[in-house]
């Protein structure tokens, strides 16, 4: 078996891209793998047509060692983009090798631990703060409407919901997150204020009065503080009884100090690349739970992180909030480590999502069920993303109007 060609396909995703990945064999068997250049990673397509041209004419099953070949081309600059591309080049010959073998990739590390996988429904009321029109869902733009997505997510049988930053003005609803610089006026100082924590408390409630009591309720303030502002944030919720909060730092011993000054516990480490990065964060001991982007790591790589933070009693959840096939991706490291805790998937998307791979994932009751088929457990829908060509600038999400 030989590669022959490897090719990328981009699909628009409302406000937002998704791309994938396609290696094809001179034997007929297709790989797929889906990726990101969004969010800081524009391309990164380049990337991996550069690293992908020295595979055409291998042998795609060797994973192990095609990766770590890669990874000693690009010693001079780890991590970042480069991983990116071995993750996406990875994955697809993952899905090239399980297909092979007639087998899911889950069974090529063990087998599943699990095949209920819970879920939790993130970015809950974030897209429908500017993108309702296209998602065709209702627009969110006050506190009814929050309790009224938290009923919508109790009753949808989803367990747990993650949410950002909501600010409701008299000028519209507003996403907080200065952290990624989304507006003209988001300076790079990232302090807090009393306002912005008084508009985040009454969210919580609002989200709590309509969820109920039986849904665990995460929040994710990403970038948007610096310690200090982090620890002032968290400790005026921090008698809310959320499941966690959502903590991005590049930082290990600030976050251990953001940890230690909290009873809520926290997630973080979803913009880290590699057991290398991983390592100082789980030697300081500065997060409870490890969440690890299959798409930026690969899932080999992703299993090896997920089994160093095994070793230090700390639990992994991956980070998802692309499409199906990333989903079905991240479904293969959630139900192979033992030490998972939940998985993250959007709920609120596009309505042509599902018609972009041949088997959306199944969820029943908040738990995506493991699929059975080969590989990742479905191909991607040629036709589909093509009818859908990305617009000319995709953004992660609309500039909050000031």
């Amino acid at each position: 078996m030989r590669i022959t060609a490897i090719e990328d396909l981009h699909c628009d995703a409302g406000w937002r891209t998704l791309s994938f990945l396609k290696i094809s064999t001179d034997t007929g068997v297709t790989g797929w793998s889906e990726y990101n250049e969004g969010y800081g990673s524009a391309g990164l397509t380049t990337v991996i047509r550069h690293l992908g041209e020295r595979l055409i004419g291998e042998d795609p099953r060797p994973v192990e060692r095609i990766s770590s070949t890669l990874y000693q081309r690009t010693r001079h600059a780890p991590g970042g983009m480069n991983q990116q591309a071995i993750a996406a080049l990875e994955n697809a010959l993952l899905d090239v090798k399980g297909k092979a073998l007639g087998v899911p990739v889950y069974e090529l590390y063990g087998g599943p631990v699990r095949t209920r996988i819970p879920l939790y429904w993130s970015h809950c009321g974030t897209y429908r703060l500017h993108h309702a029109t296209v998602m065709e869902r209702p627009p969110l733009a006050d506190l009814d409407g929050v309790r009224a997505l938290g009923r919508e997510v109790a009753e949808r049988g989803f367990g747990a919901l993650k949410t950002n930053i909501f600010l409701f003005t008299d000028t519209g609803p507003k996403l907080f997150m200065p952290g990624f610089g989304y507006n003209a006026d988001d300076g790079p100082e990232l302090n807090w204020s009393p306002d912005v924590i008084e508009a985040l408390r009454a969210q919580l409630i609002a989200f709590r009065e309509g969820a109920g009591a039986g849904v665990g309720i995460h929040l994710d303030l990403n970038f948007n503080f610096k310690t200090e502002g982090f620890i002032q944030v968290c400790r005026a919720l921090d008698d809310l009884g959320l499941t966690w909060f959502e903590i991005d730092s590049y930082d290990p011993a600030a976050l251990a100090d953001i940890r230690r000054n909290l009873k809520t516990p926290v997630a973080s480490c979803e913009s880290l690349f590699g057991r290398r990065q991983f390592r100082p964060f789980l030697e300081q001991r500065s997060m409870d739970v490890a969440i690890v982007d299959v798409p930026w790591n690969g899932l080999a790589e992703s299993l090896k992180i997920a089994a160093m933070a095994e070793a230090y009693e700390i639990n992994t959840a991956p980070h998802n909030f692309y499409g199906h096939l990333s989903t079905l991706m991240s479904a293969h490291f959630a139900a192979t480590v033992p030490n998972f805790r939940v998985m993250e998937i959007d709920v609120d998307d596009v309505p042509w999502k599902d018609d972009l791979v041949s088997q959306p994932p199944r969820i029943e009751e908040g738990h995506l069920i493991l699929p059975t088929g080969p590989g990742w457990g479905a191909e991607v829908n040629e036709d589909a993303v093509r009818a859908h060509p990305p617009k000319a600038v995709s953004r992660p999400t609309e500039a909050p109007r000031r």
